[in-house]
């Protein structure tokens, strides 16, 4: 993706299921979960720069000793600080205390962050300020055990008023207004409840609080918990708890719209956001990484137990496309296809905006992050090309000659690299010419690769407001003087706003929206501007299952392609001499490349919750009314 935007988090569980002594023998160190977090996070470094956090809790420990250690960082490299202060603080307990080397035991009762269940956070903040009190994971604290409660996740919620309401409700006096608090509250307040009742059946039998704590631990039900906390949660998450005694869960939102994938074994369980985390860090196949329903929750008790419950009825699964186009990593093996697939079946579309003309033709990509892409085009080119050659040959076979025959065969699809961002380079000037002619000079171009009568086509992951494009890569492909650059998005237009963790909050900043209202105006159609504003006006103190996205009704009047046409006007500018074209892959395609990621609201304005209906129209009111808010 040219243009920067910041997306979900990632999230790490690791629970280690045999005693330390064991990890010590088998692979050297009792520091092993420790490490393997540090792999686990680290290889989702794509998923968050803003921060890192990272806890741990011992087991069975003895009243009056630490067992909860957590440390944040919103360091530059916040992974790398987390675990150079956790190493820092391991190795200053081992130079004072050289009896602590070959005793585990000692290791574990005297040295912070050692211990059998950790629980990692990388974040990108969506809004709000880069604070170490943004920072997961969260921790509620208390002197029962059991209602000590640690919680990070990979979260947006779009109700977030309605949540802290009904805690106001409960009674509670929440910090902030915030869903990773109100979150947190909501299952810290049934947690409490469900502490209590089982404390109370305890002491009817005659057991004392002492006595009753390894019960209560025993059969707390972390299922029923979850169930009461979520009742009223409109969002996509993929969240993560820790309790004090040593349960754990992890819980996917019923339409599964945020990733999450596990693998258990007899030595460990492990749950993260990528599949291809788990199989690099672990070593493992595939096949043995399972990914976590919609709407369900991997219980982790305390006694090592693992299930899989249902907390919320799923719904129709929406995981997101966005993943897969660009979020996730693309060591993924299903994810890699797919990305192939986008540019695959986005090369019709080429062939036709270039006359099937592949020999004066140079395919390329931009950012690095579109090369899958690029590869799955390109071989879908070659295909093309393949198939005129053959045609070709059955048509002449009888005047060809060996001359002329490899004259043909020698054809071959022309791919260069043509951009390459100057990491180096910073816009550091606010002054707006200076500004905008460093901006234009953030990528270089390889000169000498392109003639003029050729075709550049370049393709992205996805265009979201178009600013690089016209700002700076345009411009200096210009410079190689095409004939004609054909802009090819994998991605479909991106017409609405997203609300359950990508940064995409504001219709204006959009650049399929600016282009439809283009259109607008330039066909005396502005009046549905007002239509769709006093629609979305009239619903807003209606409920949320009631509420109709109709802004939908901006776009209704055009073709997507009249869009495109339209983005790639705006794009351009009077001094780009190359003729100007953008190509978008179609909604119908995506769902052919991902079929098991049908989540396209920002795409098609079908949002899977009710309150993403709610969200974009809010976010069509405040670009109505001229507020510089978020919506949700």
């Amino acid at each position: 993706m040219s243009d920067s935007i910041k997306h979900e988090c990632g999230i790490a569980l690791l629970r280690l299921k045999k005693p330390l002594e064991f990890y010590k023998e088998k692979y050297g160190s009792a520091f092993y979960g420790i490490q393997k977090m540090y792999l686990l996070m680290e290889k989702q470094h794509n998923r968050g720069q803003d921060g890192a956090g990272f806890a741990s809790i011992k087991l069975d420990v003895e009243p009056g000793e630490r067992y909860i250690s957590r440390v944040r960082s919103t360091d530059a490299q916040p992974i790398q600080d987390v675990f150079a202060q956790i190493n820092e603080r391991i190795n200053d307990e081992m130079a004072a205390h050289p009896e602590y080397a070959d005793n585990v035991a000692l290791q574990k009762k005297k040295i912070p962050y050692i211990g059998e269940l950790f629980l990692g956070h990388v974040r990108y903040g969506t809004f709000g300020k880069n604070s170490i009190e943004s920072v997961h994971p969260f921790l509620r604290q208390n002197n029962w055990m059991h209602r000590n409660l640690i919680v990070a996740g990979n979260f947006n919620m779009t109700n977030v008023t309605e949540l802290f309401n009904s805690l106001v409700e409960l009674g509670q006096h929440p910090k902030e207004m915030a869903d990773t608090v109100t979150v947190m509250e909501k299952i810290g307040h049934f947690l409490d409840d469900e502490v209590t009742d089982l404390y109370l059946e305890c002491k009817n039998n005659g057991l004392s609080k002492r006595e009753a704590s390894p019960i209560i631990a025993e059969k707390l039900e972390i299922e029923k918990i979850l169930r009461r906390a979520s009742k009223g949660w409109d969002g996509g998450y993929a969240m993560a708890g820790l309790f004090g005694h040593g349960d754990a869960f992890v819980f996917r939102d019923p339409a599964g719209i945020r990733p999450a994938y596990f693998y258990e074994d007899d030595e460990i369980v492990v749950v993260a956001s990528e599949r291809p985390v788990i199989q690099t860090v672990f070593n493992v196949d595939f096949e043995k990484v399972q990914e976590l329903q919609p709407g369900h929750a991997l219980i982790i008790k305390k006694n090592g137990k693992v299930t899989q419950e249902q907390i919320i009825t799923p719904t129709v699964k929406k995981a997101c496309s966005f993943e897969r186009i660009y979020f996730s990593r693309g060591s993924d093996a299903e994810i890699y296809q797919e990305r192939k697939n986008l540019g695959k079946l986005i090369l019709p579309a080429v062939l036709e905006a270039i006359d099937n003309d592949t020999d004066h033709t140079v395919f390329s990509y931009i950012p690095n992050t579109a090369e899958t892409s690029f590869y799955g085009i390109v071989e879908a080119a070659q295909d093309f090309l393949n198939q005129r050659k053959n045609n070709y040959i059955l048509e002449n076979r009888d005047t060809l000659t060996k001359e002329s025959l490899q004259e043909l065969l020698s054809v071959k699809i022309r791919t260069e690299k043509v951009a390459i961002k100057d990491a180096k380079l910073r816009t550091f000037i606010t002054e707006d010419s200076s500004r905008d002619d460093l901006v234009a000079h953030v990528y270089d171009v390889t000169y000498g690769v392109i003639k003029p009568e050729d075709n550049l086509v370049i393709i992205d992951d996805s265009i979201v407001r178009g600013t690089t494009l016209k700002m700076s890569i345009i411009k200096m492909m210009d410079r190689l003087k095409p004939k004609s650059i054909i802009i090819v998005s994998s991605a479909p237009q991106i017409r609405y706003p997203d609300c359950y963790g990508i940064d995409m909050a504001k219709l204006e900043g959009l650049v399929a929206f600016r282009a439809a209202l283009a259109l607008l105006k330039e066909r005396n159609l502005y009046h549905i501007v007002a239509d769709v504003y006093a629609k979305c006006k009239a619903q807003e103190h209606i409920k949320d299952s009631d509420v109709i996205n109709y802004v939908t009704e901006i776009y209704a009047p055009f073709e997507p392609q009249e869009v495109s046409d339209k983005i790639a006007e705006m794009l351009s500018s009077p001094e780009i001499k190359a003729n100007i074209k953008i190509i978008f892959q179609t909604v119908e395609n995506l769902h052919i490349a991902c079929p098991k990621n049908l989540g396209d609201w920002y795409f098609t304005g079908d949002y899977p919750t009710a309150g993403g209906n709610r969200v974009v129209n809010r976010a069509f009111m405040n670009f109505y009314e001229g507020k510089d808010a978020r919506a949700y």
